[in-house]
């Protein structure tokens, strides 16, 4: 049977970029480590399209030479086999990524198909939790909304610090906070900003995201969190955590600016206060705002029916159809 095989990959095509790499990039650091104490530290530049990378921005099993890690395996068996395939579809739109890394990822696959079916759905979901009348209720992007994601999250004191920060800064905020981590927050703090911010144990997020009171998302960089903050425009303040969070933190800040990373990946009182006051109150973070905006639009327009999702579309079909 000729029955065509297409992969939907998940990962960000940044992401996917570096599973072709990992040999390289092992080799480098077992190289690093023989002349330097911090060798995580090091920079090395071979994404095509994307900045220098430390390698503490890679997902740790990747830089690590480990042949036995199942992660490692894991992706050097898809590596080898996803040429085979009739094509390869990301969950991304073409016009948000660099060229350059496009035509690298074009040369590693048979065809390469920007589609991001996951992304196409509009939000949905119940309000249960009453954040949207709450929103209602708040000035146009004056709100922090805060979530980690639901695989990882920070430690104890980073959450008592960023409390710390949110109540002395006076910012507005939604937080979604699963209730056995209110055991984290300091002492009276719900109390204390009254109205001014909410704490609930989970959102709609695309619909907070859309929503125009919201004036940052401070997020873990997980993947999808920052394409639904792409495609409502909100600004990001990335504490990423683990796997991809790092690289796709490093997108958000570096390549498409719209967005900072807290210092040293830790939640401290300070530095949370100086990422809110950036974006919130400075000339920088008014820029940020304006990328951020713009490339809802470029996003908007990659929807389309003339953006390249459209055309890759028609392509698959043609692919689907012709075996």
């Amino acid at each position: 049977m000729n029955v065509p095989w297409v992969a939907f990959m998940v990962p960000a095509p940044h992401d996917f970029a570096v599973w072709f790499q990992q040999d390289l990039i092992q080799q480098l650091y077992t190289n690093a480590q023989t002349h330097d104490d911090h060798p995580e530290d090091q920079v090395i530049d071979i994404i095509p399209g994307l900045p220098p990378i430390p390698f503490k921005d890679f997902h740790y099993q990747v830089f690590q030479r480990n042949p036995s890690s199942p992660v490692v395996q894991l992706i050097s068996s898809m590596v080898r086999k996803l040429p085979q395939a009739s094509a390869v579809v990301l969950n991304s739109y073409e016009e948000l990524n660099p060229s350059l890394l496009t035509n690298y990822l074009k040369s590693k696959v048979q065809n390469l198909l920007y589609m991001p079916l996951a992304l196409s759905m509009t939000a949905s979901g119940t309000d249960a939790t009453g954040c949207l009348p709450w929103l209602d209720q708040q000035k146009p992007t004056s709100v922090a909304y805060i979530s980690f994601g639901t695989m990882e999250t920070p430690g104890p004191d980073e959450f008592e610090a960023l409390a710390e920060a949110l109540e002395e800064s006076g910012v507005p905020f939604l937080w979604s906070l699963k209730d056995k981590f209110k055991e984290y927050l300091p002492d009276g703090f719900i109390e204390r900003i009254g109205m001014r911010g909410k704490v609930v144990p989970w959102v709609s997020q695309r619909q907070v995201l859309e929503h125009p009171s919201i004036g940052v998302h401070v997020t873990h960089s997980g993947y999808n969190s920052v394409l639904e903050s792409i495609l409502c425009g909100v600004p990001m303040i990335c504490r990423s955590l683990w796997a991809d969070n790092h690289l796709n933190a490093k997108m958000v800040e570096e390549v498409w600016g719209i967005g900072v990373r807290v210092e040293n990946r830790v939640n401290t009182k300070s530095g949370m206060i100086k990422c809110l006051d950036l974006i919130f109150q400075q000339d920088k973070g008014k820029k940020i705002r304006q990328a951020a905006a713009a490339l809802k639009q470029v996003s908007e327009r990659a929807a389309g029916p003339d953006g390249v999702a459209a055309k890759h579309f028609e392509t698959l079909l043609q692919i689907i159809s012709e075996k």
